[in-house]
């Protein structure tokens, strides 16, 4: 997914600029995620996910944080995410992000769509 981010060509591969590109992108994130793994376990908490979240300005309901962490973290009597998850969760919540922004064109937070809009919309981005 993340390559397909930074294959300008759309031909599945990226380049030494792709890639260089996308090494920054990955550092980014693993900087955020070190910002929030505040006990340097080498994974955060659903309390440390949902500032995460949070101070990115996603305004998602601890219900939400909540299924994020059961979806994507290993099971456990304390489940925590890894890096590569929180990557992926957040290149997601990025991707998706823009393609709400494309049609939220009022800036209003809601949009009115078709369920094949939407299945357009979602896997055009994500698969």
């Amino acid at each position: 997914m993340m390559i397909n981010m930074f294959d300008k060509t759309k031909s599945g591969r990226i380049d030494v600029y792709g890639f260089s590109a996308l090494w920054k992108f990955i550092q980014q994130w693993k900087n955020l995620f070190q910002q929030y793994d505040r006990d340097r376990s080498g994974s955060i908490s659903y309390t440390e996910l949902q500032q995460a979240l949070s101070q990115m300005g996603y305004n998602l309901s601890p219900q939400f944080t909540q299924l994020l962490v059961s979806r994507y973290c290993p099971r456990s009597a304390n489940p925590a995410m890894q890096l590569d998850r929180f990557i992926q969760v957040c290149t997601q919540l990025q991707v998706l992000t823009e393609a709400f922004r494309e049609k939220d064109t009022a800036v209003q937070g809601n949009i009115r769509l078709s369920f094949e809009d939407f299945v357009t919309m979602t896997a055009s981005r994500l698969l």
